[in-house]
């Protein structure tokens, strides 16, 4: 028997229970509400990492969610 394929590439999305769809809207509201803060600071190499920052975890919330 041939082990199960992975989909590597999420080519096929799951459908979100509610309390992922409010754990997802959280995340990307908290982590939206930080960006903009970090934003209105100013503009600097400094501003730009921490930034990147704030998107990384947001984006690997968003994957342990949606996996």
């Amino acid at each position: 028997m041939a082990p199960e394929a992975i989909d590597v590439m999420r080519q096929n999305y799951k459908a979100l229970s509610d309390a992922e769809k409010v754990n997802m809207a959280a995340v990307k509201q908290h982590g939206a509400a930080l960006h903009d803060l970090i934003s209105a600071m100013g503009n600097s190499r400094e501003i730009s990492l921490a930034k990147t920052k704030v998107e990384e975890p947001v984006m690997w919330a968003t994957n342990h969610i949606t996996a």
